[in-house]
């Protein structure tokens, strides 16, 4: 039975870097097959956007896949939820493992198009856990955050496109966005930092400093933008309603 468990644990560890590699092909496979589906309005909108909106379609497809896919891992482990740190199933390690690919990915071609990233840490992270196949349930959690970006990446790829804020389909990502924010991001984010604090004595200093210096960075950075996007669809657009 060792023996058995010492090969499955062994391909995992082979499996996870294979994964992650086949998903950053398949990101930049995306990439690519976007090109001729890029509106006209947005090409002509100049390198820059068209490169935005391609980017982002590419993280949409990231958080529409790994978004549900970490909400049935719980459903589909359960007992997950109960052990962060080293229980998981064979699909939640895949999970990460594709996530992986992903971000590396997306840190890529950030760093080709001189854009800025905090990437480096949730790679570094990400990747820890898929090696040592430890905390992959934590990890599940922060791709709970997923599920928001969802929404987020749809608003954002309607500005681009310059859809009016009073559209009806604006209105209702709007209120998804919103809704989905506190729930999926706040929320979560809240929960990762008190299991951070209550299981400080179960994690590596490395571990444990890597992830409350990388929290406390997307905490900051998403209550930030939490405000801005209020501000943005829904108490600047009332101010100007009165004022109409």
């Amino acid at each position: 039975m060792a023996d058995i468990a010492s090969e499955i644990n062994v391909k995992s560890e082979i499996s996870g870097p294979v994964a992650s590699a086949l998903s950053f092909l398949g990101f930049a496979l995306i990439h690519i097959l976007l090109r001729p589906l890029t509106p006209a309005s947005v090409l002509k909108s100049g390198a820059q956007t068209t490169w935005k909106w391609r980017n982002i379609c590419n993280s949409l497809v990231h958080s529409i896949l790994t978004g549900i896919w970490a909400m049935l891992s719980f459903y589909w482990h359960p007992k997950m939820a109960e052990d962060l740190i080293g229980t998981h199933s064979s699909s939640s390690h895949l999970l990460i493992s594709v996530s992986v690919g992903y971000f590396i990915y997306d840190f890529i071609d950030m760093l080709l198009n001189h854009r800025k990233t905090q990437l480096i840490r949730v790679i570094i992270c990400f990747g820890l856990s898929v090696l040592t196949q430890l905390y992959i349930g934590y990890s599940v959690v922060a791709l709970l955050v997923e599920v928001n970006s969802i929404f987020l990446h749809t608003r954002q790829l309607m500005i681009i496109k310059g859809a009016p804020r009073q559209h009806s389909g604006y209105r209702l990502n709007a209120l998804l966005n919103i809704g989905t924010f506190l729930i999926f991001r706040i929320l979560t984010l809240g929960w990762m930092t008190r299991w951070l604090v209550v299981h400080r004595e179960e994690v590596p200093v490395f571990a444990y400093t890597l992830g409350s210096v990388g929290l406390a960075v997307i905490v900051l950075m998403s209550i930030v933008l939490f405000f801005r996007i209020l501000d943005a669809d829904f108490i600047s657009k009332k101010g100007r309603n009165k004022k109409e």
